[in-house]
């Protein structure tokens, strides 16, 4: 079976909220997994849409231009490296703020 990936690092964003997105297009066809996160209202969809487009492109690429009835066969997100940073706080006190990041992995198969 031929897979086509496309892999994005470090987005400054977090895993949970780009899985939130990605449960929703995994086991789709590549093309109503595009009309599904264009109509999504959350900024990780436009992350997703665009992973999806490079991963349609990659994989055009590697099946000699046929792009045609391709499946999101695996799609996942990791976390990444999490900034720490402080926020000040009343008498000289700071709280700790977790910055987090995340790796988005795409992964098309041809049906």
């Amino acid at each position: 079976m031929q897979q086509a990936t496309a892999k994005q690092t470090n987005i400054k964003m977090p895993a949970r909220k780009l899985r939130r997105v990605i449960n929703e297009v995994r086991g789709k066809v590549a093309s109503e997994a595009l009309r599904i996160l264009k109509f999504m209202p959350y900024f990780a969809a436009r992350v997703v849409e665009k992973n999806l487009t490079a991963a349609i492109a990659n994989a055009s690429e590697k099946f000699d231009g046929d792009s045609n009835n391709l499946k999101v066969s695996e799609i996942y997100a990791d976390e990444s490296v999490t900034y720490k940073r402080a926020r000040p706080r009343a008498q000289g006190r700071m709280y700790k703020r977790f910055k987090r990041s995340s790796h988005l992995t795409v992964k098309l198969t041809k049906n």
